[in-house]
């Protein structure tokens, strides 16, 4: 799957060990989850998330969301109403629950 060294950029630029909690895969994408951490200036505190996708192109922003339920995610154009969308949070949720710490 996808390496942890911080050689990998996630789609903002940043090192892909930052914030990251495992990656998956469906067909030949592989989605890489992040969480951004907690936006302090809301109450209760809100941890946002960032899904990056790659499919040999580079690693693209698939969507953002956070833990609020009143939120929904905010899925780039390309993946905005895609048919595996329901299934990439599901995906997302479990690697939230159970983050990858090998």
């Amino acid at each position: 799957m996808v390496s942890k060294g911080d050689y990998n950029l996630r789609s903002d630029g940043r090192p892909g060990i930052d914030g990251y909690l495992g990656d998956f895969q469906r067909g030949p994408a592989v989605f890489t989850l992040y969480s951004l951490g907690s936006q302090p200036a809301q109450s209760p505190r809100v941890t946002e998330y960032l899904l990056d996708v790659e499919d040999g192109a580079g690693p693209r922003q698939c969507c953002r969301f956070t833990d609020d339920p009143e939120d929904s995610p905010e899925w780039s154009p390309a993946w905005a109403g895609d048919e595996w969308n329901l299934w990439i949070i599901a995906q997302c949720l479990t690697l939230i629950a159970e983050p990858d710490t090998t």
